[in-house]
């Protein structure tokens, strides 16, 4: 039992023993993993070509803002590379100690230590590269975009060199701008070379501003100089010759000081180009545009009285005649309608009318007359003249629509007079066939709404033949009647036919319900009473509805079986 006891003890310090050893051979070997990937980390570090980055970067021979911010780089990379470094290695040595001497969590915690270092002074190293690139690339860009902006510079130099009378006033003003530009190169080229490119690249920003601004001007100055110096005075010249022409031809202008107005955009001219002098371009291209306005109104001056005396030498005797034709036209139509007031009711007061055309006629030939003279003397424009003829071609022109639209009214009235006797006889003779056609039934007799109505029509086709027969015939009141003899006869003849009708089915009844006269005593006294209805009163649509709804109740469908028969044979009815 002692002996059991003790090996057991034995095993159990055997395993335990086995257990120690591998936790600590994982611990160190975990350690010594984490060691061999810091070592890779560092030579990789020291592998980098800082130092050559370095010193790139310090052969620009920088100076100012750029040397102090190289210098700090600089500066930042010999501490990582001497004190980090090193402190790096001591934490390094101490980790390979501790593991060795089997301190594997303190060797844990001194490799993390230094792990932390090592990102620390990965991180620094990659902020020094990227300064030192940046310093590198600024430079790099100053270069290229100092010879892109001196190519610039020079071919505005070159353009106002060669083209300095396209430029006129501003020349002076754009002469000292391109001059700043140069100094601003200068001075840009002079800090480039002593190695300071931050400080070079505000004063190129400027320069580089100054050179499109000018390029600018330079593109919008030709063209505002070229209205100024030559299209506008041209277009002046032109109208101030053409003005003295039309005044030595006597012409009248409305306008109160036309002179004066073209004095106004000389000296508006004169404005502008000092102006633009100031190389003031956008104030001048506002002033432009205004002036061109002002000298197309000038123009348009012109042109509309030189176009106005063309027009009115052309529709003078036009005028004239057109008076005197309209003139001659009322005085015709007049004629005629006191000849057709004597046969026909004029309803629309057209003789007022046509006198009112003279009126108007006589007082466009009264002012016509009076600015005769004035044309004659030249005492008026011709633009206003122009504005009579038109509004007087216009008026007449209406004046004219209207005499013949009432001298066609006129013969309207002839012709409907003739259209309403041809109607008459037409009435007349549907209401005698309407008659012989009712005689021809043999009907006992008539209802008196049916006589009455009948009576209703007769008696207005006669008072339509009484209208038609006076002295003076209101055409109004004829196409009132013959419209209401029209509907009086279509209605007559529906009432003819439903009369005749009700009368033919009744008697078609009465003969089938016979059948039932002996068996059903409501068929009898329906008989009897529908027979009453039509000998008696006439009334043949009671009576058909009497016996046709006792019918029906004996025997159903009757009723449409002989109404359809009866109208669709009504030969054999």
């Amino acid at each position: 039992m002692g002996n059991n006891v003790i090996i057991g003890i034995v095993i159990a310090i055997i395993i335990v023993a086995l257990i120690a050893f591998l936790v600590s051979y994982l611990m160190k070997k975990k350690n010594q993993d984490r060691l061999d990937a810091l070592e890779k980390r560092k030579e990789e570090l020291f592998d980098l070509p800082v130092i050559e980055e370095v010193d790139d970067v310090k052969k620009m021979h920088l100076v100012g803002q750029s040397q102090n911010t190289f210098r700090e780089w600089s500066q930042k990379w010999n501490d990582i590379s001497t004190s980090s470094f090193a402190e790096l290695e001591s934490q390094i040595f101490e980790v390979e100690n501790l593991n060795e001497s089997f301190r594997f969590l303190k060797g844990k915690k001194a490799v993390v230590e230094a792990e932390k270092t090592m990102d620390q002074m990965e991180k620094e190293v990659s902020e020094i590269r990227e300064g030192l690139k940046e310093l590198r690339e600024t430079e790099e860009r100053n270069s290229l975009a100092v010879q892109q902006a001196l190519d610039v510079y020079e071919e505005l130099k070159e353009t106002i060199k060669e083209d300095e009378q396209e430029y006129g006033p501003a020349l002076p003003e754009l002469q000292k701008q391109v001059k700043m530009i140069e100094n601003e190169f200068t001075q840009f080229v002079a800090l480039n070379t002593s190695g300071d490119p931050v400080e070079a690249r505000e004063v190129l920003d400027k320069a580089e501003k100054h050179t499109y601004e000018v390029e600018a001007l330079m593109k919008k100055i030709p063209p505002l100089f070229e209205d100024l110096n030559t299209t506008f005075p041209e277009q002046l010249e032109e109208i101030n010759s053409t003005y003295e022409k039309l005044m030595q031809e006597q012409y009248v202008f409305p306008e109160d000081d036309l002179v004066g107005d073209i004095k106004k955009v000389s000296k508006r001219i004169e404005h502008s180009l000092a102006t633009l002098e100031k190389t003031e371009v956008e104030t001048v291209e506002f002033e432009n545009r205004e002036t061109a306005s002002m000298i197309d109104a000038l123009y348009d001056v012109l042109e509309r009285e030189m176009e106005a005396q063309n027009y009115v030498a052309t529709n003078q005797a036009t005028i004239e005649q057109y008076i005197k034709h309209a003139t001659k036209n009322n005085r015709q139509l007049l004629i005629e309608l006191d000849h057709t007031a004597q046969s026909y009711a004029l309803n629309h007061n057209e003789i007022g009318r046509v006198r009112g055309f003279q009126t108007e006629v006589e007082e466009i030939e009264r002012q016509n007359e009076q600015m005769k003279p004035q044309m004659q003397q030249l005492l008026i424009p011709f633009s206003e003249v122009r504005t009579f003829y038109k509004k007087v071609f216009k008026v007449l022109e209406d004046i004219e629509n209207q005499q013949v639209e009432i001298d066609d009214s006129l013969h309207e009235l002839r012709k409907g007079e003739q259209e309403a006797q041809e109607k008459i006889d037409v009435f007349e003779f549907k209401l005698r066939n309407l008659k012989r056609f009712v005689e021809q039934q043999r009907l006992p007799g008539l209802p008196k709404d049916y006589l009455e109505f009948f009576f209703v029509a007769t008696d207005r086709i006669e008072e339509l033949s009484i209208v038609l027969n006076k002295i003076r015939v209101n055409m109004e009141e004829v196409n009132q009647l013959v419209a209401l003899c029209e509907e009086d006869l279509e209605l007559l003849d529906k009432k003819t036919h439903d009369l005749v009708d009700a009368a033919a089915l009744t008697e078609q009844m009465l003969q089938y319900a016979n059948r039932y006269r002996h068996t059903h005593e409501e068929i009898k006294e329906a008989i009897d009473k529908s027979f009453y209805l039509f000998n008696k009163e006439y009334r043949y649509q009671e009576a058909l509805d009497e016996i046709g709804t006792a019918l029906e109740r004996v025997e159903p469908g009757a009723f449409k079986r002989i109404e359809d028969f009866y109208f669709k044979n009504p030969d054999l009815v």
